[in-house]
């Protein structure tokens, strides 16, 4: 069973920064894939904001394209987002996933709130 723990989430004016991090445990012979971050803001559905292969390609969502940036350590134990430039609109819960080879996890979120 693998889980996530995300931290680092909390309240910031906007143009401000945050680092999100996500601690993954019990993965001992499983495969990751892939790990992402997505958010959800009240009244809408789960987004994808970033996403990083085993091969290290990034995607990133158009809205925070050129602001967030995803990283990770070699051994798949932490996803990274550095999120600068922050909006209002980035507003949501952060939720981290991996996709490995016995299936999609998710953490339980963090939240980010920014203040105009």
């Amino acid at each position: 069973q693998v889980q996530l723990v995300e931290s680092g989430g909390g309240l910031v004016q906007a143009g401000g920064s945050l680092r999100l991090s996500c601690v993954a445990s019990g993965s001992i012979g499983f495969r990751v894939y892939a790990m992402g971050w997505y958010r959800q803001a009240p009244g809408e559905q789960r987004k994808l904001v970033a996403r990083i292969s085993g091969g290290g390609n990034t995607d990133y969502a158009d809205s925070v394209k050129d602001r967030f940036t995803i990283s990770r350590d070699n051994a798949w134990n932490t996803v990274y987002l550095q999120m600068n430039s922050l909006k209002p609109e980035d507003t949501a819960v952060y939720c981290c996933k991996s996709v490995t080879t016995r299936g999609d996890y998710w953490g339980q979120g963090t939240q980010v709130t920014v203040s105009s």
